[in-house]
């Protein structure tokens, strides 16, 4: 299990997933000199990220959950293929939703914020890209057992 490429692979996409706890989806900086009464609850505290809202919260554990798991389903590779689909499908969302919601709150107060992109941003990307690469691997490993099968 350990000594698979796309052990390394699908960790790496579900810490990537996990570490948006720790980083930013966006930074909210306030152009004036003290806060206005206008900035929504959201980008209140100047960050925007997955605490700010539940279905960002339940996404972003999918998303370094699902991984997760799939590493310990190394016996069954088609289902393993089945959960990374399913994770990209999970980051998929959590960027569409993450979207909605940061403009759904920045749209009314652009003139008095400025908006950053933080590393939380690019994590769903990460995710995607370590996702793919575990799935590249896991679907050589099936074809390499499958011609096995046939030599028998």
């Amino acid at each position: 299990m350990i000594q698979r490429i796309q052990t390394v692979f699908l960790a790496l996409a579900g810490l990537s997933g996990f570490s948006l706890f720790l980083k930013p989806m966006d930074f909210a900086l306030l152009n004036g000199a003290g806060k206005s009464q206008e900035v929504q609850a959201m980008l209140a505290d100047g960050i925007f990220d997955v605490h700010d809202h539940i279905s960002l919260t339940v996404l972003a554990v999918l998303l370094g959950f699902v991984p997760i798991v799939s590493i310990f389903l190394f016996k069954n590779r088609k289902l393993q293929m089945s959960l990374d689909r399913f994770a990209v499908l999970v980051g998929l969302a959590l960027l569409i939703v993450g979207g909605y919601f940061f403009y759904q709150a920045y749209e009314p107060v652009q003139s008095v914020v400025q908006a950053q992109a933080g590393f939380g941003l690019a994590a769903p990307i990460l995710s995607f890209i370590f996702l793919f690469l575990a799935n590249r691997a896991i679907s050589k490993d099936e074809k390499l057992v499958r011609s096995a099968d046939r030599l028998r």
